[in-house]
């Protein structure tokens, strides 16, 4: 009964300690996407890690698939750029994996660009987490225009 009841322990304090990891790495990655909407740089370099990548997969028209990379400082220029325009990236669900000081999260989004259905996608943000805070480390997505909800 002893054993049982410290196994017992044991899955709830890891339970939580999962939960709590997994509420930290959504208010980053919330973070990121507030600084998108309000168009707030700052709010978006507080989220990101120093070594920060993204990565766009898409297809063209042809039907190839194509990797684009763009910069950190690029992507940050063109939020200041459409300051004044609404980008609103809606994500419909997390899924978070986490081990130790790494984690991913998957998340289906569907992003408007002023009020109205652009595209949508996946990202796949893979997180660190250094003194204690998840930052974003990178982020991949997809986009396409058709079979967005």
């Amino acid at each position: 009964m002893k054993s049982f009841a410290i196994f017992l322990l044991v899955l709830i304090c890891n339970r939580t300690i999962a939960q709590h990891g997994n509420e930290s790495i959504k208010k980053t990655i919330n973070l990121f996407f507030e600084g998108m909407r309000t168009n707030d740089t700052s709010l978006i370099r507080h989220s990101l890690d120093s070594s920060c990548f993204l990565y766009s997969i898409m297809q063209t028209k042809n039907g190839q698939t194509v990797l684009e990379k763009e910069a950190i400082d690029d992507f940050l220029k063109q939020v200041i750029s459409l300051k004044g325009k609404k980008l609103d990236e809606r994500l419909t669900s997390f899924d978070i994996k986490i081990d130790a000081t790494m984690a991913i999260a998957w998340t289906p989004y569907n992003f408007y660009f002023n009020d109205q259905l652009s595209h949508c996608g996946v990202n796949v943000f893979t997180l660190i987490k250094r003194s204690d805070v998840w930052k974003i480390m990178g982020i991949t997505d997809t986009r396409r225009k058709q079979g967005c909800n």
